[in-house]
């Protein structure tokens, strides 16, 4: 349990603390009883009741002092992270609530886990007299695994996951009483649009109306800008994928799309949502010349959208993808837009998966910005595994960095004294924070130390983070399903100032000077981006 207060990279509220607290306490207590039985079973010698009770006794108290002290560190430590990240301080007393929650917690574990033994040996015990002692166990462990499997799966995870799913299909069915259809027929869910304004979803009308307008590019740029054209097709809108596809290309048809100077795939996260703190430099570097595509696979948060239906996205993006692209290497090179591909954590994963580099090799787009990519991503594995091997495992260094490269917080992909054109004619970028836990979580850092955690660490991560098995695991977990909460710059937040200085890199615009760049980033700033 004192290893569990141990900082890890997102701040934790005294309720999540509390849980993983008597989690860990509850491993270490299986621990222990999986220990005393291998000793058992290895026939070593037995200590007298004396002896027991004087190392239970002092094991006791050393377990107690050190949770004790670690709980009062823990202030600290989690202050610590909190204050790095422009975050109120917590006060003494979320404490007594974590030991509470944590006892709490334990308590019901323990409980579970003595049930799950009295079915165990129940059936064993009925199973004994006509079988033999090992199979008898066998067959007690396998019934009371099985009723517990499916009580827990069966029946609490299925109905929660209906709950769920009823939850967010509601959420992306509410029309925003605050967001009109656009009368601007250029505009997705116009009277003009070819597709549906009901239809787009929750995420799909937000991302129409997204900041900024034309006016608003305008009065930062001080030249007359575009209307940034944002196509969005909603899974409500068709429900066939390939239709969905269809009629994204023929929205883009309609409004011209292929007349701008960049034209953008930008594949959304699970719940349908594509981040304006993503998309909006990239509309005002370009003066809103800038055409963006995206179809909606899921309504469910990226997790849960992940585990319960990982096909959706992958299918649709490719979809997508086929049309898009079909439609822009028909044009005459001369005569169409800049094509790029643009994800946010499970958007980036999908948009990876999207294109087969094989078959657009003779004719391939310009580029790609993946940001956050989940774990999970066999390409951000395979190309942070072939890294230079001098390069640490947060900002790698990819053989000649002429196809893909890397960026953290505050850095760009190229450096300050490098010519653009060192950069290949396919630009693929992959902007990532070495603190976004949905990024580097590690599944194996059950038994061994992830790599993020040697030397030389990312910036911000918290000083005294240390791996610990099984605890850093868990730890883990919770600050992948926490890493959206902390403010921009920070966890799996990523801030506009690191969105426009990745753009500018992969797509060269021209015109902005310094101080232009610094009115970006303060009317970003401003917006919270």
């Amino acid at each position: 349990m004192a290893a569990a207060l141990t900082p890890s990279l997102i701040p934790r509220s005294a309720v999540l603390q509390g849980v993983l607290c008597g989690l860990s306490l509850i491993a270490g207590y299986a621990i222990g009883g999986l220990a005393r039985l291998v000793w058992q079973g290895l026939g070593l010698p037995q200590f007298s009741d004396r002896v027991k009770r004087l190392l239970l006794l002092g094991s006791g108290l050393f377990a107690a002092g050190l949770v004790l002290a670690s709980l009062w560190l823990s202030l600290g430590w989690q202050n610590d992270i909190r204050l790095s990240m422009g975050l109120a301080p917590e006060q003494s007393g979320r404490l007594i609530l974590v030991l509470a929650i944590a006892l709490a917690v334990a308590s019901v574990l323990l409980l579970l886990s003595r049930l799950f033994l009295k079915v165990a040996r129940l059936v064993e015990g009925r199973a004994n007299r006509f079988l033999s002692r090992r199979l008898a166990w066998m067959l007690g462990v396998g019934t009371a695994a099985f009723l517990f499997w499916s009580i827990g799966n069966g029946i609490l995870v299925s109905r929660v996951l209906a709950v769920m799913d009823s939850a967010y299909a509601a959420i992306d069915a509410t029309i925003q009483t605050d967001i009109a259809p656009p009368a601007d027929p250029i505009k997705t869910g116009s009277a003009a649009s070819l597709v549906d304004w009901q239809g787009i979803g929750h995420e799909g009308r937000n991302t129409v109306a997204a900041w900024p307008t034309a006016a608003d590019i305008t009065a930062l740029s001080g030249a007359a800008a575009l209307e940034p054209i944002r196509v969005y097709v909603g899974l409500n809108s068709a429900a066939d994928v390939e239709v969905r596809a269809e009629m994204a290309l023929a929205e883009l048809l309609r409004v011209g799309a292929f007349d701008r100077s960049l034209l953008v795939i930008a594949t959304p996260t699970g719940t349908g949502w594509v981040d304006q703190a993503g998309m909006a430099p990239l509309e005002i570097l370009h003066g809103g010349d800038v055409a963006s595509v995206s179809v909606q696979y899921s309504y469910l948060p990226s997790w849960l959208s992940l585990l319960v239906a990982p096909e959706y996205g992958r299918s649709t993006a490719r979809a997508v993808f086929r049309k898009v692209y079909g439609h822009w290497a028909s044009l005459p090179a001369d005569e169409r837009p800049r094509l790029f591909l643009f994800g946010l954590s499970l958007g980036a994963l999908n948009s990876s998966l999207s294109a087969d580099l094989l078959d657009v090799i003779e004719d391939p787009f310009d580029g790609a910005l993946w940001v956050g990519p989940p774990f999970a991503s066999q390409a951000w594995r395979d190309a942070t595994a072939g890294r230079d091997p001098v390069s640490p495992v947060w900002r790698p260094v990819f053989r000649d960095g002429r196809i893909l490269r890397f960026a953290n917080q505050g850095t760009g992909f190229l450096q300050p004294d490098e010519d653009p054109e060192d950069w290949g004619r396919l630009r693929i970028g992959y902007l990532q924070y070495p603190g976004d836990p949905i990024t580097f979580f590690a599944p194996d850092s059950l038994l061994h130390e992830p790599e993020w955690l040697k030397e030389p660490r990312g910036p911000n991560l918290p000083p005294g983070l240390r791996w610990y098995p099984i605890v850093t695991t868990l730890q883990g977990l919770l600050d992948v399903v926490t890493a959206t909460q902390p403010p921009p710059g920070h966890g799996h937040v990523y801030a506009a100032s690191d969105y426009l200085k990745a753009w500018t890199d992969l797509t060269a615009p021209v015109g902005w000077q310094a101080d232009g760049m610094a009115r970006i980033g303060y009317a970003l700033r401003e917006r919270g981006l």
